[in-house]
């Protein structure tokens, strides 16, 4: 790599010195700041980490860069954190990702050859398992919510070769995997007795569970991101659902006292303003 040469004026490196030494002051003068540990700000940076995936969805700018602030400080109060316990700080933060980024991109830093993308992810997936002894479905997190977590387990199973060919195959796999699932439907209208239904609703999950892994796999194929197709989808019927119910509150009356078909009307009001913007 060639020699950094550090500009004294360079704007990065000055807003950066700004926000640790705001760290700094936070951590030594605001008493909330002084309480908080890595646990404590866990859940609060998965909040911050959502809200920023919210605003790349509404593709709002503005509020892009306030997230990415946001989750920014959180990165920045954990090495804070380590560095009074002399366990790691911020410099050892970015040195070690500096130096990871280099090892795994010999394309840029070596004499490797890619020809696209899809090579760059191949070669990115080997090389993270020479770092110790890693399998290919490492890092991906436990905790992580189960439809990412399943494309990231396909696309990493892809990366060293075990995948479909084709999106028919794919498609075909849904198809077997709704029809093992109907089966099980089917059997649980004939249960007989307590431990059958037991047993036969634990298959009925099994394979429903199947079914979602298929069509996550198939939207890959078809290159959508499962989780941001759903979640616009989960949008949609919030946004209509809403536009419903105010509209029958408007007439004076709830929810609870109106029949499908009643909602039906407004729901289907909702879908053809969508249709028409």
């Amino acid at each position: 790599m060639n020699e950094i040469h550090i500009d004294p004026t360079d704007k990065r490196l000055i807003a950066f010195k700004r926000l640790l030494d705001v760290m700094d002051d936070l951590r030594a003068k605001c008493p909330w700041d002084q309480k908080q540990t890595m646990e404590t700000l866990r859940h609060l940076t998965i909040e911050e980490t959502y809200e920023l995936s919210d605003a790349i969805l509404k593709g709002d700018k503005t509020e892009i860069k306030k997230e990415i602030g946001d989750v920014l400080l959180h990165l920045v109060f954990y090495s804070k954190i380590a560095s009074e316990t002399n366990d790691f700080n911020i410099t050892d933060v970015i040195n070690s990702l500096c130096e990871k980024m280099i090892f795994r991109h010999p394309h840029i830093y070596g004499d490797v050859k890619v020809k696209d993308a899809d090579e760059v992810i191949t070669n990115w997936e080997k090389l993270k398992q020479t770092e110790g002894n890693k399998g290919a479905l490492s890092g991906v997190p436990k905790s992580m919510p189960s439809l990412l977590k399943a494309l990231r387990i396909q696309d990493k199973a892809r990366a060293i070769g075990f995948d479909w060919e084709d999106p028919s195959q794919v498609w075909e796999k849904v198809q077997e995997e709704l029809g093992e699932l109907q089966a099980e439907v089917t059997n649980a209208n004939i249960a007989i007795d307590d431990t059958y239904k037991e047993l036969n609703h634990k298959k009925m999950e099994s394979e429903l569970g199947d079914v979602l892994f298929a069509l996550i796999n198939y939207a890959r194929f078809l290159n959508i991101n499962a989780e941001d197709a759903l979640e616009k989808t989960n949008k949609k019927f919030i946004s209509r659902f809403n536009y419903m119910e105010q509209k029958i509150l408007s007439q004076g009356k709830a929810l609870a006292d109106c029949t499908l078909a009643e909602m039906d009307v407004f729901w289907n009001e909702a879908k053809k303003m969508e249709n028409n913007k």
